[in-house]
């Protein structure tokens, strides 16, 4: 069986390796790629996954992968890597520094580990099953002693949810709703960064519909790790810094349920 803290140090030094190509294409403006009405697919991402991707089949040539964009490695141990070159990239190409790159490794299809790097700010996460958040090698939790009214909320959308209009109506109702509830809310072009923003406790809640499996896995393990309050319906999960903050996002979403 593979040692845990050697996959917990592999996929530090994944996200790193990703980090320090993004950082240096960030610092130079590079914005190339493909723009469409919803999605950016920006050079930087493949470049990013060059270095990500080599660094994990090197070290587990017998664990499955899922790279963003090189698509899907078979592997014949327990253990599937997923990894994200870019989360932010509509970020990153608008010249914002709110991206990152992302690992989540699932043990027999559990989350088990997630590691994410910020490159434009040098922040990194770690969260371990059992084990909790670490930011920047201190352990942090959601916590938060702010109430539910003056909250900040980041709400979080899949890729294809724009693309079917039943699903982007819903999730339109969906931020009205929580909008109507807290003071503030974030909807969220880097759903990895906000996520550690809240397993610190500097965000009060996170709202998911339809997210895509890369930004989905590191999200839940961090919030839950984190000691945050959850609950989920269908492709909805909501995570809060405590129960009276769940229970009242929980509520205001009720009719869109």
């Amino acid at each position: 069986m593979t040692d845990l803290n050697e996959i917990e140090a592999v996929a530090g030094a994944v996200v790193q390796a990703g980090g320090a190509e993004l950082r240096q294409r960030y610092r130079d403006g590079d914005n190339d790629g493909n723009y469409s009405t919803y999605d950016v697919k920006a050079a930087a991402d493949e470049a990013a996954e060059e270095k990500m991707l080599p660094v994990v089949r090197r070290a587990f040539p017998d664990h499955a992968v899922f790279a963003e964009e090189a698509g899907t490695f078979a592997g014949s141990a327990p253990y599937r890597w997923i990894i994200d070159p870019l989360d932010g990239t509509n970020n990153f190409a608008a010249g914002l520094p709110t991206f990152a790159s992302s690992v989540a490794v699932l043990q027999d299809e559990e989350p088990m580990l997630a590691a994410l790097h910020q490159p434009a700010t040098g922040e990194t996460y770690l969260a371990r099953r059992g084990a909790g958040v670490r930011y920047e090698d201190q352990q942090v939790t959601a916590e938060s002693d702010i109430d539910v009214e003056a909250a900040t909320v980041a709400t979080i959308v899949g890729r294809d949810v724009p693309r079917d209009s039943d699903l982007a109506r819903q999730a339109d109702d969906i931020q009205a709703a929580v909008d109507e509830t807290v003071k503030r809310v974030i909807d969220s072009w880097a759903p990895t960064v906000h996520s550690g923003l809240f397993s610190r406790g500097q965000l009060q809640g996170l709202v998911q519909f339809h997210p895509d499996e890369e930004e989905q896995t590191v999200t839940e393990l961090l919030a839950t790790e984190a000691g945050a309050s959850t609950r989920r319906d269908g492709p909805l999960y909501i995570a809060a810094c405590d129960d009276e903050t769940l229970t009242a996002l929980w509520q205001a979403t009720s009719d869109v349920r």
